[in-house]
């Protein structure tokens, strides 16, 4: 049991530790500004869509709406009767001075459908700098100018906007949404201050043309399930630049009942396993409150150092969803922190175990390089 209660104590060291990198990383990402805009390059937006997301409506319209001087729209969709396709012409003829069209793509030739839709967009799209954006998305109207002032370093090749997620109606989409917005983004700035941006993560990445050429293509991303991190890993890997925006989004997360949410976010982390496995396992440390509270259970004498690490998770929490995300969730329900926690902890677990997911219905096969294929039926 000694030997058990200092391993733990370790651990929880550790975690301590972390809570402390996420706040300096926080105040890190916050003293980065974009240079003023001069040169205002010409955008093209690709949105994949496929059926009537939750908020889809005021989704597109914020994209519609950006204060730019020169963009395009394109969304794509799988069949022309795609409940979608109605949401996106309702929006064009709204907007008739924005430059838009729908592309039906037919039904995808590889696992990655998404990837099939941009790879279609890209084909017809007339500007060399795009956002590729989710139709779970919500930008502010001058989201474009902020990311077009970045891409005025000829360098940067590829850039991730950080998001706030904003939860549907449901208890389990709360719960995810909060974990994002203390825990997850916590993750991805601690990353950016030891070793710097060297991934992407959806779901609103702007790239150089030039850029995705030189990492292959989507043809190099079609069978990876987390295209958008190794989008980032192979644009860093061919020389370009990579980063974390300042132009903070919102992401609609839906009201996913209990079963479906579930099954979203063990698909999520079993992603995450196979494309970053020592990142995985170091995920151990970036949630203090399971490992505190099995310090108590082990050795109560030491629970000061509990109550420590219990702190530090609360400081770090409000560093991530208070200073950079401003997110009003969290500061109204910030007694469910703990409760995302645990549940946190259990699908990190989880997602040690199994080898398949399900995705838009479909079952597929997780491979140990984070590529996925059809699981085929007997």
């Amino acid at each position: 049991m000694a030997l058990a209660a200092w391993l733990v104590l370790a651990l929880v060291a550790g975690s301590v530790v972390y809570c402390v990198l996420a706040m300096l990383a926080a105040r890190s990402y916050l003293a980065q500004h974009p240079p003023p805009l001069k040169d205002a390059a010409p955008i093209s937006i690709l949105k994949p869509l496929s059926g009537v997301d939750e908020g889809l409506e005021e989704n597109l319209r914020s994209f519609f709406s950006q204060q730019y001087a020169e963009f395009e729209i394109l969304c794509a969709v799988r069949a022309a009767g795609d409940a979608a396709a109605a949401v996106f012409e309702k929006l064009r003829q709204e907007f008739p001075h924005v430059q838009a069209r729908l592309i039906v793509t037919g039904e995808p030739p590889y696992p990655n459908a998404k990837v099939f839709s941009l790879d279609c967009m890209l084909a017809t799209a007339r500007h060399d700098l795009l956002v590729m954006a989710d139709s779970d998305t919500r930008v502010g109207p001058r989201m474009l100018e902020v990311v077009a002032a970045e891409f005025q370093d000829v360098k940067l090749g590829l850039a991730t906007c950080p998001y706030r997620a904003v939860p549907g109606g449901s208890f389990w989409s709360l719960l995810e949404a909060i974990g994002m917005n203390t825990e997850f983004l916590a993750g991805v700035l601690v990353a950016r201050l030891v070793e710097g941006v060297k991934f992407a993560l959806g779901p609103t990445i702007v790239a150089r043309r030039q850029a995705l050429e030189a990492l292959g293509g989507f043809n190099r991303l079609k069978d990876y399930l987390a295209e958008d991190f190794v989008m980032g890993k192979f644009a860093a890997e061919a020389g370009w630049r990579v980063t974390l925006s300042s132009c903070v989004i919102e992401h609609r997360i839906g009201s996913e009942g209990f079963l479906v949410n579930l099954r979203h976010r063990l698909r999520w982390a079993r992603s995450t396993r196979r494309s970053r496995p020592y990142g995985y396992f170091g995920q151990i440390f970036t949630n203090p409150l399971p490992l505190a509270l099995l310090l108590l259970a082990l050795a109560p004498a030491w629970w000061p150092l509990s109550a420590a690490a219990i702190a530090a998770r609360a400081a770090a929490a409000r560093a991530i969803a208070g200073w950079v995300l401003r997110d009003p969730l969290t500061a109204r329900r910030w007694y469910l922190v703990p409760v995302q926690d645990l549940a946190s902890f259990a699908l990190w677990l989880a997602g040690f175990f199994g080898r398949t997911i399900t995705w838009r219905g479909r079952r597929y096969y997780l491979l140990p390089d984070g590529r996925f294929e059809p699981v085929k039926r007997r």
